[in-house]
C-alpha cells in the first residue's frame, strides 16, 4: 500500500479524493494548511504528495520548492486553476506534474501509479529522526551508505547483492513502519503480489542472517503476523546480539 499526503483545504474535495484512493490501495494523509505541509510530509515520509495551490498559510507552489531539496518523491500538483504559466512554473519549482482537478478519478489514479512506478528505483530522503544523514542512513551500529552500496555493522563490511540491498534500503528508509509483502514488491519491482511469491520472504530471511538477527524471534527486522516486515530503528545499539 502507497502512503500519500494530500494537502487540500477543501475538506469536501479532500475526503472525495482520499476515499477513491483509498479504494485502490492507497494509505492517504489529509492536511488542510500549507503552513503545516512540510512537518506532516516529513514526519509520514509519504511515496507520494498530493499539493492544491490556494492554502491556507502556504500556498502549493512555495510548499514545493522549499521541499524538494529535501524530499525526492514524486510531487503532483493538484488545482482548479487551468494556466499554462502556472503549469510551467510548478515544474520549474520542482514538481513532477501538473493534474487539474476535473481530470476524471481514473486518468488521476493512473497519473499518480505511473509516477510512483517511476520513482520505485529512486529511494526517498527520511527525516533526520529517522536516521538520515543525506545518503547515508544511521541506526547505532548500522550504516548504510545509498552511494557506495556499502552496508557497515560494527567495523564488519557487510555483503549484500544489489536486490538485497535494495531492500535493506526500502525497510530503513521506512523504520519503524510496517511494510506489507506487496508494498515491497511494487516499490522494488513494480509489480503487485499474487500471494504466492516468496521472494520477499527468502531476502528478508538472508538479510537477518547477515546483519547476525534471530532467526527464530527475529529482532532487527521484525516479522508482524498478517501484516508484514519492521525494521526497527532502536535495535543496532550493538553489531551482535
Amino acid at each position: 500500500m502507497n502512503k500519500i499526503v494530500f494537502v487540500e483545504d477543501d475538506t469536501e474535495v479532500g475526503n472525495l479524493i482520499a476515499a477513491w484512493l483509498g479504494k485502490h490501495d492507497f494509505e492517504v494523509t489529509l492536511e488542510p494548511r500549507g503552513d503545516r505541509a512540510q512537518e506532516v510530509i516529513m514526519r509520514e515520509n509519504p511515496d507520494l504528495v498530493l499539493l492544491d495551490i490556494l492554502l491556507p498559510g502556504k500556498d502549493g507552489m512555495t510548499i514545493c520548492r522549499d521541499l524538494r531539496p529535501v524530499y525526492n518523491g514524486p510531487i503532483v500538483l493538484l488545482t482548479s486553476l487551468d494556466s499554462d504559466m502556472n503549469h510551467v512554473l510548478a515544474l520549474e519549482m520542482g514538481a513532477n506534474d501538473y493534474i487539474l482537478k476535473t481530470t476524471p478519478p481514473a486518468v488521476l489514479l493512473a497519473r499518480l501509479r505511473l509516477h510512483l512506478r517511476q520513482s520505485a528505483f529512486v529511494p526517498r530522503e527520511v527525516s533526520p529522526a529517522a536516521g538520515s544523514t543525506g545518503s547515508v542512513l544511521h541506526f547505532g551500529q548500522l550504516s548504510i551508505d545509498l552511494i557506495n552500496r556499502e552496508v557497515i555493522l560494527g567495523t564488519e563490511t557487510v555483503l549484500l547483492s544489489t536486490s538485497d540491498f535494495e531492500l535493506l534500503w526500502e525497510l530503513a528508509t521506512h523504520a519503524g513502519q510496517i511494510m506489507d509483502r506487496e508494498a515491497l514488491l511494487k516499490n522494488l519491482r513494480g509489480v503487485s503480489y499474487d500471494g504466492l511469491d516468496r521472494s520477499i520472504d527468502v531476502a528478508i530471511s538472508r538479510l537477518r542472517k547477515k546483519l547476525y538477527d534471530n532467526a527464530l524471534e527475529p529482532f532487527r527486522i521484525k516479522t508482524v503476523r498478517n501484516k508484514g516486515y519492521l525494521f526497527a530503528p532502536n535495535a543496532w545499539e550493538s553489531a551482535r546480539p
